[in-house]
């Protein structure tokens, strides 16, 4: 017996990545569960995988940008489930570039799938909640919920939106018993988003070093389900890499950019493309993506660059020491 069995969870984003590693961990821990995305074929060969598990499963078609297929998704899934015990979110989009090359129609869905879908899904998880008295959501923030990084604004945009969003939540939860609220913010994991994702760079990004497997993001999912706690971060380098972006805003600036085309840009050239923002690509589905571990690659380069770094650090902090004197 685990903590999830008996338990019914919805997933969005279930068709791929992190939360499809979710909804599989769920199953095998012996929980209901209703699987949200845009792609019905994926979703059925999760169900299949949940099947498989011995555990109930659905699948619930809906774009978290539409909150009438939203709202109708949890109608669904409720009827054929019963009463949510948890919702997970981790359902976003993005394209990579600068700013002003991103189309403007694939920036703004980006950050109405990211942030609004957000706000679609926590609506309806929260009603639920209150009809059955009570229930967990946790939801998948990031690291760039945090920091800001170049070619990345339709994604950075939107998850500091999903970040203070879930804290109001947080906050508003307190006079509602037995709602709970918790925020999982993973650095790079080595999911199929980063060739799903548009792009109009010419290039497609991948995870930035380290990074990890979704099942370890997933095992914290399930973990904030029934054990909620206000965040949670997922990779060794989070609180550095965000320490860096406050403390030393002038250094982080002028090493974020070499560092994310050494570590967060991959190799390959890549046409210009919306991705799957505007619509799902489900032959690109799954679990896990086709990095690993090989993020040691860059780490030569990005060594470089942390030491220039610590150099810039080291002579602004002697600098600002010397004007005070």
């Amino acid at each position: 017996m685990t903590e999830s069995t008996g338990r019914t969870v919805l997933v969005t984003g279930a068709s791929s990545g992190i939360g499809r590693a979710t909804a599989l961990m769920l199953a095998e821990e012996g929980a209901a569960v209703a699987l949200l995305s845009r792609s019905a074929q994926a979703l059925a060969d999760v169900q299949a995988m949940c099947e498989a598990r011995g555990a109930q499963a659905v699948v619930v078609v809906a774009d978290v940008s539409d909150r009438a297929s939203v709202e109708a998704a949890f109608e669904e899934a409720e009827r054929q489930l019963g009463a949510l015990d948890g919702v997970v979110h981790s359902a976003a989009a993005l394209a990579y570039g600068r700013f002003e090359d991103v189309p403007p129609e694939v920036f703004d869905q980006a950050v109405l799938t990211t942030l609004g879908g957000t706000a679609n899904v926590a609506r309806c998880a929260l009603a639920s909640f209150a009809a059955s008295g009570g229930g967990s959501l946790v939801v998948l923030g990031s690291l760039l919920g945090k920091i800001s990084t170049p070619y990345m604004s339709s994604y950075v945009t939107p998850k500091w939106g999903v970040h203070g969003l879930v804290r109001t939540l947080q906050i508003e939860a307190r006079s509602t018993p037995g709602t709970e609220v918790s925020l999982i913010w993973p650095g790079g994991v080595d999911t199929p988003v980063y060739l799903q994702a548009g792009t109009y760079l010419k290039r497609h990004g991948r995870p930035p070093p380290p990074v990890d497997p979704p099942e370890k993001v997933a095992r914290a999912v399930v973990e904030a389900l029934w054990r909620p706690r206000r965040e949670t971060s997922v990779g060794i380098a989070n609180q550095v890499v965000v320490a860096g972006f406050r403390l030393l805003p002038a250094v982080f600036d002028v090493l974020v950019t070499p560092l994310m085309k050494a570590g967060g840009l991959s190799r390959d050239e890549a046409v210009d493309s919306p991705g799957n923002v505007l619509a799902p690509t489900p032959a690109g589905e799954a679990v896990h993506g086709r990095w690993g571990r090989h993020w040691l690659r860059p780490l030569a380069a990005g060594a470089g660059l942390a030491a220039a770094g610590a150099g810039l650090a080291s002579s602004a902090i002697r600098s600002t020491t010397k004007r005070r004197t």
